[in-house]
């Protein structure tokens, strides 16, 4: 009797250190989990519109929100950026049909978008699969963030460009003057007809008389 009484505790201790092992294995994943979900990514600013661009895409409201949203993503964890794709993407999408500057409709500008539209979908769809890794989280925020970067510099270029041909063509448009050439007065003529004649000594015909 006393033996299957030391048995028994020898298998109930057994039970509860195995019990152990797994709960703090589990609380060990869990901390890891929590750490991958809560990691950071910190991308520098990119390029911002130019006070030009800026105001001549004041009233293109679809881009305005595009732009507001997209700026918490530069100091983002990728959680939040898991969470927020989906909204992230449905803004780009109604930037693409929505092109209210007549300056922008041109295919750089447009392809430009395309790609931003394929990034923001693509990380939306990675925020419906459970095993996705914080670095592919990284590397698709940053590439995210470089192409709307891409964007606001060929926007900027552009105008700087229309602002350097409009100038140019103002300077065009303005009449250029007569050079005029300086009056001068008969007598000076006459005096200078005269300086380009040689000078001849005159010479009498009449020949001296010999006594």
């Amino acid at each position: 009797m006393k033996h299957l009484f030391y048995l028994f505790v020898i298998i109930l201790l057994g039970t509860v250190s195995c019990s152990k092992k797994k709960l703090k294995t589990q609380a060990i994943s869990t901390k890891d989990s929590l750490k991958i979900v809560n990691s950071r990514i910190e991308v520098p600013l990119g390029e911002v519109l130019i006070p030009t661009a800026k105001n001549k895409l004041s009233k293109w409201r679809e881009y305005t929100d595009v732009d507001d949203f997209i700026t918490q993503f530069y100091n983002i964890s990728t959680s939040e950026a898991l969470s927020n794709a989906k909204e992230l993407s449905g803004l780009v999408v109604l930037m693409k049909d929505s092109i209210r500057v007549k300056e922008l409709k041109i295919p750089s500008v447009i392809a430009r978008i395309n790609v931003l539209e394929n990034e923001t979908l693509r990380l939306a769809d990675m925020s419906t699969i459970p095993s996705i890794k914080d670095t592919e989280v990284k590397e698709e925020v940053t590439s995210i963030l470089t192409v709307f970067s891409a964007l606001n510099s060929k926007i900027n270029t552009l105008y700087k460009a229309l602002a350097l041909q409009k100038a140019l063509e103002i300077d065009t448009e303005k009449p250029i003057k007569e050079i005029k050439k300086p009056k001068v007065s008969p007598f000076k003529k006459d005096i200078n007809r005269y300086r380009k004649r040689p000078f001849r000594k005159k010479i009498s015909k009449d020949k001296p008389i010999i006594k």
